[in-house]
């Protein structure tokens, strides 16, 4: 059953209002894939933080319309789900992650910050770490010096307590032997 003029103003202007906040737009063709390996993939996008959706075309194109995002309508043809992120990465990698272990999942397009990116500009933006990732690399980064300065205060008062504590047992056994 199709959408009445109501319904379809009300998709375009939920799909527009995540349009206006995303970061990443990924559009792959789902033709031939069986429904319980879709709502794995919607599910794995809802853990993701990922807006998942099929769309009629025409609706899609008016939701990206005068947005940055305005160059994927010339890739909107055939069936496609569309996911769209505000993480400039999670887009890409749930729909890449899921085409590698289904092949009837073909990724067409897709657009980064407003740049037009095709089939290897998402996969590579799909192999980059996510924000979490990056953040706990970064702070690992910036406390190795001071774990390092740490380690080696330790090691040195080890070495002076070793030291002075040989010193006092000698200096105990000296006035008992006198």
């Amino acid at each position: 059953m199709g959408l009445n003029l109501n319904d379809k103003k009300a998709v375009v202007e939920e799909v527009s209002a995540k349009v206006a906040s995303a970061q990443t737009i990924v559009v792959a063709e789902y033709r031939g894939i069986q429904v319980s390996h879709l709502t794995k993939l919607r599910a794995t996008a809802r853990a993701q933080g990922v807006y998942l959706r099929v769309l009629k075309n025409t609706l899609a194109r008016r939701s990206v319309e005068g947005t940055q995002f305005a160059s994927l309508a010339d890739s909107m043809t055939g069936p496609l789900i569309y996911s769209i992120s505000d993480d400039a990465v999670a887009a890409a990698k749930v729909i890449n992650d899921f085409a590698k272990t289904n092949d009837k999942l073909v990724i067409k397009a897709g657009n980064y910050a407003g740049k037009q990116l095709d089939v290897a500009g998402v996969t590579s933006l799909a192999s980059i770490p996510s924000r979490e990732v990056l953040i706990s690399q970064l702070l690992g980064v910036m406390l190795a010096p001071v774990s390092g300065f740490a380690r080696g205060l330790a090691a040195l008062a080890a070495k002076k307590g070793e030291g002075t504590s040989e010193a006092a047992p000698a200096a105990e056994e000296a006035p008992a032997e006198a």
